[in-house]
């Protein structure tokens, strides 16, 4: 009869920590096994149709990446990696360079910079200082109509659903040092017709959010004004 103490005497768990590390472990262990099984075959021609399998298998687990440039050699230069090119097979690519593999990326230099108002972004303040250096006239006026809406736009997509016309302008002339500003304000697009350009469920939330707020907050205060009468009498 088999009992319990008897099946723990002859067998025992396998725990992921005690089990090799795979290189590629999105492929799963059982393909890891696969890779490390076709490294033990000693034909080369039973081999290579094994690796040829693993591709494929391999290939059915990254469906979403079909797409992508370079697939299938892809998929071949993981097997070599999995197999920490142990595996001798007829790649129908070339093999990768097990050096350069190991090679650490160029750190990328990031851009420096500071930003008296940093949801406007840098390219706002590159057309600021190109139309900074215009001369007046037409062409300044126009340049500097589509700068305050494209702030006004971001300021609605980066930083809060509403802002007054207003504060672009003085955001504007702030940026600029005083050397751009412009008095009549009715080119403005209307936020409403911005919000719903780049509106987003997200961005109609906020938007609603921020008026129910204004209004709760006006109706509690009103209650309060209320209440304290009724005590005074």
């Amino acid at each position: 009869m088999i009992t319990f103490e008897s099946m723990n005497k002859n067998t025992s768990l396998e725990y992921n920590t005690e089990r090799p590390k795979m290189l590629i472990p999105e492929y799963g262990r059982n393909v890891q096994k696969m890779v490390d099984f076709a490294i033990t075959i000693a034909d080369r021609e039973e081999r290579n149709k094994v690796a040829t399998a693993i591709v494929a298998v391999m290939g059915e687990l990254k469906q979403h990446l079909r797409d992508a440039e370079d697939y299938k050699h892809k998929l071949w230069t993981h097997l070599f990696i999995m197999s920490k090119f142990q595996l001798d097979v007829d790649s129908p690519y070339p093999l990768p360079e097990q050096e350069k593999l190991a090679e650490k990326p160029t750190v990328m230099p990031y851009p420096k910079g500071t930003f008296k108002f940093g949801h406007y972004g840098k390219t706002v303040d590159k057309l600021i200082v190109l139309a900074s250096e215009l001369e007046d006239g037409e062409e300044k006026v126009a340049l500097i109509k589509t700068i305050a809406n494209l702030m006004k736009k971001f300021h609605l997509m980066f930083n809060s659903p509403s802002v007054e016309n207003e504060n672009v302008i003085a955001h504007l002339e702030k940026m600029s040092n005083g050397k751009l500003t412009i008095e009549d304000l009715s080119f403005f697009s209307e936020t409403k017709d911005i919000l719903k350009v780049i509106g987003t469920p997200n961005y109609k939330q906020s938007y609603s959010d921020s008026q129910n707020r204004s209004n709760n907050n006006r109706h509690r205060n009103n209650n309060k004004n209320r209440n304290n009468n009724r005590k005074r009498y």
